[in-house]
This record gives structure tokens, C-alpha cells and sequence, in this order.
């Protein structure tokens, strides 16, 4: 054997779509889908997750009640919106102040509850959330997590699919 299978790697490295890891990339697939942005390959450790051909920068957050492991319970949903040194793979610099790089985030949550029916590729068993960073930055300036209760506290709304590219396009608007 002189090369090795690509979509055998794929099969065996990244199948299980459930785990924390590849279900975070699922998002942002899901998301840049909704936003015809996935001319590009994805830059992992990127400042943001994804970028739309008119400059928008969105941040993509996933969490579900059902993970990979044996769970005694479901899990609890909670959303990583620290601010960060971020780090731009354009020009391979880090930026000089803690902040939030993104435009609009995206909180996609897998909301099956049932390990033998979820399927993460089910749009239908998917809902979003969506919030500018300039909303966060003013509700929640210092805090690193952000949990559903609190994102509906201050009127996020959970959407379908259908709607997320609308909605992140109105998000981006709100000043």
C-alpha cells in the first residue's frame, strides 16, 4: 500500500457526530449552509468560525442533551461566550486585547433526547439561537458562559433552520 483512503480516514476519524468535537464542526457546517458561506475549507482555531462574502463575522456555538458517552442524565446546555486573545490565520497574529472577534453567535443546539432517534444530520432536530456580540458585550460583559434560561431572558429566540440566515442577517443589523 503506497496511499491511504481519504473517505476511510474521514469514516473512521470523524463518524461519530455526537461527539463534542465533530458536532461543533457540524454546526458550523449547518450554519455556513444557511449562509452560502463554505466556499473556503474551515480554519480551525480561527478568530471566528465562519465569514460571508459581504464581511460578516459569525461565531458558532453547539451543545446536546445527548453525548457520545453513557450519560446517567442529560445534559446540562451551556455556551462558551468568553472573550479571547484571538488569533487571525490571515495574517498569523494574535490580536492585543481580550474581546469578542465575531459579529453575531450562534448557539445550535441538538435537542433530541432520545439516543435511539437522534440524528445530528436531522435539521428537524435542531433549533437556534441567535445574538449579536454587541448584545453580549452589553448584557453579559464579563461573564464566559451563557446558559438557554439567560440567552431567553433577554429575548433570544429559539428558531428552525429555516430561518437562521434571516435571523443572522437581522442580528448583524441590531445596533
Amino acid at each position: 500500500m503506497t496511499e491511504l483512503d481519504r473517505s476511510e480516514f474521514w469514516q473512521w476519524a470523524y463518524a461519530d457526530l455526537l461527539s463534542n468535537a465533530q458536532r461543533g464542526v457540524l454546526a458550523e457546517f449547518i450554519v455556513g449552509k444557511a449562509l452560502n458561506c463554505l466556499k473556503e475549507n474551515r480554519v480551525e482555531w480561527d478568530a471566528y468560525d465562519l465569514i460571508t462574502e459581504d464581511g460578516m463575522k459569525i461565531e458558532v456555538k453547539s451543545a446536546a442533551y445527548v453525548q457520545s458517552w453513557k450519560q446517567e442524565r442529560l445534559s446540562d446546555l451551556r455556551f462558551d461566550i468568553a472573550q479571547k486573545q484571538s488569533w487571525f490565520a490571515e495574517t498569523n497574529t494574535f490580536g492585543d486585547k481580550l474581546a469578542r472577534s465575531a459579529d453575531v453567535y450562534v448557539f445550535c443546539v441538538l435537542a433530541e433526547k432520545d439516543r435511539r432517534k437522534i440524528n445530528p444530520l436531522d435539521l428537524r432536530q435542531w433549533f437556534f439561537m441567535v445574538i449579536s456580540s454587541e448584545i453580549i458585550n452589553d448584557k453579559f460583559p464579563n461573564q464566559k458562559t451563557v446558559g438557554l434560561p439567560t440567552l431567553m431572558k433577554v429575548g433570544v429566540r429559539q428558531i428552525a433552520f429555516e430561518e437562521l440566515a434571516a435571523e443572522i442577517r437581522s442580528a448583524a443589523t441590531v445596533r
